[in-house]
């Protein structure tokens, strides 16, 4: 069994602040990825790898329970967020976690002023909504990751249509059996 010690720490803001704070001071160059990472998947693996290539220090935001139905709608998120916190911390090249709970990942980005605010390939560098709060403390924005091809609500539609097309062929199958509900 893997100890949870073994883990990146999930911190809450302040606590975050500070162990940016002793890691600048070493001189280490800070990341900042973040999202849902509801269903984790593959594409979410590349980003977060990427990321970390950027700099000495991965800390991934992850938005709260709240932001996320909000995001993505009220049968969301499925994992509650310190499950979902607990998966990405267990990824050997994140360093720390925190849960966010403003509608923006804006608030962490100037709390902590990362080098580098790392965003997947869905945005260009020119249609990421914190470029310029990046900018103004002279961070960076980069695209990290693989092509957009992997998807949580893409996965979530493929499985809905599956149970669509079994409900269709179950009701097909009682038809030919002649079975008939009273």
């Amino acid at each position: 069994m893997i100890e949870q010690n073994s883990f990146a720490p999930v911190l809450e803001r302040n606590r975050l602040i500070a162990r940016v704070s002793i890691e600048r001071r070493k001189g280490a160059r800070i990341v900042l990825a973040n999202g849902c990472f509801d269903l984790f998947h593959v594409g979410h693996i590349r980003y977060l790898a990427g990321a970390k290539a950027l700099g000495d220090v991965l800390i991934v935001g992850i938005n709260s329970d709240k932001q996320v139905r909000q995001l993505k709608g009220e049968n969301r998120p499925f994992m509650p967020e310190g499950e979902r916190a607990e998966i990405v911390a267990a990824l050997k090249f994140v360093d720390y976690v925190t849960i966010f709970d403003e509608p923006t990942v804006t608030e962490l980005i100037r709390a902590i002023r990362p080098d580098f605010h790392a965003k997947g390939t869905d945005y260009t560098t020119a249609t990421v909504p914190e470029r310029e709060i990046v900018k103004e403390y002279g961070g960076q924005v980069a695209i990290v990751g693989d092509p957009k091809d992997h998807s949580s609500s893409e996965f979530l539609e493929a499985i809905r249509r599956g149970e669509e097309e079994k409900r269709r062929g179950g009701e097909e199958e009682i038809g030919r059996r002649g079975d008939f509900a009273s």
